[in-house]
């Protein structure tokens, strides 16, 4: 058999595929052939993520962070950062402490979900997308800002409300009784 060699220059992603190379070559017995087959995988970093974070959030709800880049190959991973501190993947892995965690985060698919969602998880988020070839990519820091519903304010304007229907029932009811509608 034969030691042969290929380079291949400038390769993109459409290069990639199962090759068949068949050499043939003039001997003293006469003409010699032999073929191979390959397989080309084009290696691509990372693009640069677009991440999903609302802006605000009511504290109790479910909330779904999502980040996504479809350039690379291998497929990225994912990894979250809220304040510029790194999301633990298992957060529930921790020994000692003892902190209600309310995240999930799948590395594979790029969402971090909040099942609820609480006035702590209030922060700066971004993601980060790796998967091994080039440096890993971020997509820019978006702020989400989670708020308690306001029960109070909301009980003061049903019966700020009230009391102006009220007000301008009775006001209907005595100028009906003074005559003013005839």
């Amino acid at each position: 058999m034969w030691n042969s060699s290929i380079r291949l220059r400038n390769v993109t992603r459409h290069d990639a595929g199962r090759y068949r190379c068949e050499i043939s070559a003039a001997t003293e017995q006469g003409q010699d052939a032999a073929e191979t087959e390959v397989s080309l995988s084009v290696l691509v970093p990372p693009a640069l993520p677009v991440c999903v974070v609302p802006s605000s959030a009511m504290s109790g709800t479910v909330i779904e962070l999502r980040c996504k880049e479809n350039e690379g190959f291998p497929a990225s991973k994912y990894k979250w950062y809220r304040n510029g501190i790194a999301l633990l993947e298992n957060p529930d892995s921790r020994r000692g402490k003892k902190r209600r965690v309310s995240y999930t985060m799948n590395t594979m698919t790029g969402t971090l979900l909040f099942n609820p969602v609480s006035n702590n998880d209030t922060g700066e988020y971004y993601c980060e997308a790796a998967n091994g070839i080039g440096p890993p990519r971020r997509c820019p820091v978006k702020r989400m800002q989670v708020d308690d519903l306001n029960v109070g304010g909301i009980i003061a304007a049903v019966v700020i409300v009230s009391l102006i229907i009220a007000s301008c029932g009775l006001g209907v009811y005595y100028a009906q009784t003074k005559g003013y509608f005839s």
